[in-house]
């Protein structure tokens, strides 16, 4: 097999890998919620034990480390991207947050086109529209009269934006190839943290914290930071290696995982129609990763 080959796999796998890990995320944080901290604080918390984890093991790595444009820009999306979505997923009912985020493929494609200059094709507008249908599949409840995927709270509307964050993050990404994998890594996560702090001038109020915090606490935040860490690092790697339509495409597995995991985490029952949506959005990933260009 071809060292392009081998590159192609490796980054198809680390975009699954970050799928994954945002599809189950949000549990270890609602919990966090659940024992007293804001989305705020577990967000400023772990992201900032993960940019320590970063700065001990790419330690030999930070003179080469430089601030050019793009990674400030970087900086500002992934981090309102991560906020927002943490935001989300703690208030919001999970597959609808998910779904409001997963239309990033949409601003993905005219940010690749008119930026990127990346031509999606036919083939490219095909997937991107059946993993749509995929994701309105799974959210549609003939129970209620809100069929449309559009915001109804705060929640969906932190969602919807954290889909737009993540669409030019990994566009800027793509955009920076030249700028290492741990530049990059860092900016996600000193990004969190830094938009998190920016947040708390609006919200002075937002850093809450327990007035104790158990043993499980710390391990559950120390777990996330882990995480966020090693996916963050596997995300950054595909992204620069994956056109940006197809990554988001990839990405859309999250959507699949977020679902068992709130059948098993949180009881919430995966409906006939939401199976078949997810069909749906596997074979539309599958079918980018087969068709991705490196």
């Amino acid at each position: 097999m071809s060292i392009g080959k081998n590159k192609n796999s490796f980054a198809v796998f680390g975009l699954l890998f970050g799928a994954m890990t945002w599809g189950i995320i949000w549990y270890p944080y609602r919990l966090l919620a659940q024992a007293g901290f804001s989305g705020i604080a577990s967000s400023l918390i772990t992201y900032a034990i993960a940019a320590l984890i970063g700065g001990v093991v790419f330690a030999k790595y930070w003179r080469r480390i430089s601030l050019p444009q793009n990674l400030v820009w970087l900086m500002l999306a992934a981090g309102w991207t991560n906020l927002s979505y943490v935001l989300a997923v703690i208030d919001g009912e999970v597959m609808r947050v998910m779904l409001l985020f997963y239309l990033s493929p949409v601003w993905t494609l005219f940010l690749a086109h008119f930026w990127l200059k990346e031509r999606a094709g036919f083939k490219g507008v095909v997937v991107i529209l059946i993993a749509l249908v995929g994701a309105f599949v799974m959210l549609y409840d003939a129970s209620h009269d809100r069929h449309l995927p559009l915001p109804h709270n705060a929640a969906e509307w932190l969602a919807l934006s954290a889909g737009m964050g993540f669409s030019l993050a990994n566009v800027i990404t793509r955009k920076s190839a030249h700028i290492s994998l741990q530049a990059k890594a860092f900016a996600v996560w000193l990004g969190v943290v830094l938009v998190s702090v920016l947040s708390l001038l609006l919200i002075p109020d937002g850093f809450a914290l327990p007035a104790a915090v158990h043993a499980m606490g710390w391990w559950t935040i120390v777990f996330v930071a882990v995480m966020l860490f090693a996916a963050t690092l596997f995300v950054q790697y595909g992204v620069t290696h994956i056109a940006a339509v197809p990554a988001s495409i990839i990405f859309l597995f999250e959507l699949v995982v977020a679902a068992v995991a709130a059948y098993f985490l949180a009881n919430e029952v995966m409906a006939f129609n939401e199976w078949i949506g997810g069909v749906l959005i596997v074979a539309a990933a599958l079918y980018a990763a087969a068709n991705t260009k490196h």
